[in-house]
């Protein structure tokens, strides 16, 4: 395992240098000019065409569409990662660690003790744990219908760009 751990971090390492690359001024300049705006509708469309790798496996047992199609998903994340960067504002790797501890601290049943309440109330359930991280942050649900509406018409978009009805 810790063989494919090594080939693992150096492949993200790799799809990362190539992403900077993209980004420079040697590179492409069609990915030089996009921005966590202009990627959006890429991003919201490879998600939909994970859902369609996961439908193929299922029907089929073939699995080479849903590795593709998790690629694409995966160079999302990366491109905003390094968008990101560029920005001053964070790096894959903060990204990686974020959700790394988030996994941690939302399975206290596996990973550790529970983390606590105020009150000192151990915090077991997944709901009570995340309410607990996002304390102070509540003003960011707001932002989530308008979010889904936006997906949702960017599905469309793409719906229409492939024929799809």
């Amino acid at each position: 395992m810790e063989g494919k751990r090594q080939d693992t971090a150096a492949a993200i390492l790799r799809l990362q240098q190539i992403v900077a690359k993209l980004r420079s001024k040697e590179g492409c300049p069609w990915d030089r000019k996009q921005t966590h705006e202009s990627l959006k509708p890429a991003c919201i469309e490879e998600a939909a065409e994970v859902l369609g790798g996961i439908a193929i496996l299922k029907a089929t047992g073939k699995a080479e569409n849903l590795k593709e199609e998790l690629g694409d998903l995966l160079l999302q994340v990366v491109f905003h990662a390094q968008l990101a960067e560029e920005e001053g504002l964070f790096s894959l790797a903060d990204v990686i660690e974020t959700v790394s501890d988030k996994m941690v601290r939302r399975h206290p049943h596996v990973f550790h003790e529970p983390m606590l309440a105020e009150d000192g109330r151990p915090l077991t359930e997944w709901k009570e744990i995340k309410a607990a991280e996002k304390q102070g942050r509540e003003w960011e649900e707001a932002y989530l219908p308008e979010a889904f509406g936006e997906a949702a018409a960017l599905i469309e978009r793409a719906k229409a760009r492939k024929g799809i009805s």
